[in-house]
């Protein structure tokens, strides 16, 4: 048979937590304020086009692909999200009757990167002295 839990009333205080609410509050006081990442650059795919056209004047679409290992489709879908910020251009060209897409970091997806990488190393620095 089921036993029905107390009432506490409306004056009645609430049982106490004990030493785990006191070491949860002190944790919480402690916990050091880690900076926010740039959401757009920190996804995987994206974060691996930028840092490769980083490392390069330009990569084609063929390029960031194999590099990337990743279908056409979802290479496409972050490119695109990435131009619409402005962090890379893009230029669609034939050479001979081929037609080429070529990817460039641009001077605001260079300065987007460098600021990831600072957040990046203020986690890593916080992470290792905790």
């Amino acid at each position: 048979m089921a036993r029905a839990l107390p009432s506490h009333g409306k004056h009645a205080k609430p049982p106490a937590r004990g030493r785990e609410h006191v070491r949860e509050r002190a944790a919480a006081a402690h916990t050091p304020e880690l900076p926010e990442l740039d959401r757009l650059i920190h996804e995987r795919i994206r974060l691996g086009i930028v840092s490769a056209l980083a490392t390069n004047d330009s990569l084609s679409f063929n390029d960031l692909k194999r590099v990337l290992k990743t279908t056409d489709g979802n290479l496409s879908v972050h490119a695109r999200k990435l131009e619409e910020a402005n962090y890379i251009s893009c230029v669609k060209f034939f050479e001979g009757r081929v037609p080429r897409t070529e990817y460039r970091l641009t001077v605001k997806g260079r300065a987007a990167l460098a600021e990831y990488l600072d957040q990046m190393e203020e986690w890593i620095r916080v992470t290792r002295e905790s």
